[in-house]
């Protein structure tokens, strides 16, 4: 069973790094061409994400803290 646990964590861990280096592949495309990657339009939604957070105050500080948890390393 921990085996199968090490399996799955493993692929989503490699899958969320993939989707981690898209990100500024993404915003370069869009920099360089004008047009969005695969329909999604990243510097807005980056920029709405931003300020959203912005605007929240203190729960917004509380919100980036733990998304910035997920993404760095625990080792």
């Amino acid at each position: 069973m921990e085996s199968v646990i090490k399996y799955i964590t493993g692929f989503f861990s490699g899958l969320m790094a993939i989707f981690m280096a898209m990100i500024p592949v993404s915003i370069m495309f869009y920099v360089l061409t004008g047009s969005s990657v695969f329909g999604i339009d990243i510097v807005t939604n980056l920029s709405n994400l931003i300020s959203r957070v912005g605007e929240s105050g203190f729960v917004g500080v509380v919100v980036l803290v733990i998304l910035v948890s997920f993404f760095t390393n625990k080792k």
